[in-house]
């Protein structure tokens, strides 16, 4: 068991006082080609995609160090079905009004589109045996998908989240889980939008009512609670 992360805000997280292996799980929102290369989705819409890059390495950190200790990984890309049966007219247009049209031609294949190059994760973070990858339509990962199924029989109960975009995706994620009954925590140097006062907005309604939607922390935090507790068991070892 690890303690709570006194350093996260507006709490120490979890209220509960302590997260394992065996109750918490770590959901990776998004890292796509799509959405963080200058060729993608995300980019061809006017949008800078410099941020979402600068997230890559912590997140890897993060990933690999839990992965190591068992936690649950989560890894989502949001796309849709070749013929497009699964995107809504509104959708469809919204982005067909932003010149990125979903389903059509780019530099890497067809916009949001499953199977093609833009739609796959970065290679920094392709998935590793035991992890889980999640396919969704939509922006939040319960929405159109079997997560919470998938959670509940791990009994996962608390959430790390990280990804792209702060503001979208990984925030309407944070929404979902908190009326599912999962305490969040946003890493928030693991997670990006296109603009840094939208990320920001996020991460101050996360911590709105006192954290309304989970806390806010960083990853060097849940580092330094992992490297606590291998040293403390280090030391019982030593002295044993």
């Amino acid at each position: 068991m690890f303690t709570a992360l006194s350093g996260s805000r507006p709490y120490a997280w979890p209220l509960a006082g302590a997260w394992s292996p065996e109750d918490t799980a770590l959901l990776v929102i998004d890292m796509q080609r799509d959405f963080l290369s200058e060729q993608g989705y995300f980019a061809s819409m006017g949008y800078p995609v410099q941020q979402a890059q600068a997230i890559v390495e912590p997140v890897v950190r993060v990933t690999d160090a839990l992965r190591a200790l068992g936690f649950t990984i989560v890894l989502t890309r949001e796309g849709h079905r070749p013929d497009l049966s699964d995107l809504t007219a509104m959708k469809r247009q919204r982005a067909e009004n932003m010149g990125a049209a979903i389903g059509a031609p780019g530099p890497l294949g067809r916009f949001l589109v499953r199977g093609e190059p833009g739609w796959d994760l970065v290679p920094e973070l392709a998935p590793q045996a035991g992890d889980i990858l999640l396919d969704k339509p939509g922006n939040g990962a319960f929405h159109a998908t079997d997560l919470d199924q998938i959670l509940r029989v791990r009994g996962i109960r608390h959430l790390l989240v990280c990804g792209v975009t702060t503001d979208v995706c990984v925030h309407s994620t944070l929404r979902e889980a908190n009326d599912r009954g999962y305490e969040c925590l946003m890493l928030e140097d693991c997670s990006a939008a296109g603009d840094v006062c939208m990320h920001q907005a996020a991460i101050t309604m996360t911590l709105n009512e006192g954290g309304i939607f989970g806390a806010v922390g960083k990853s060097d935090q849940v580092l330094a609670a992992l490297d606590a507790k291998a040293n403390a068991e280090g030391a019982r070892d030593a002295i044993g």
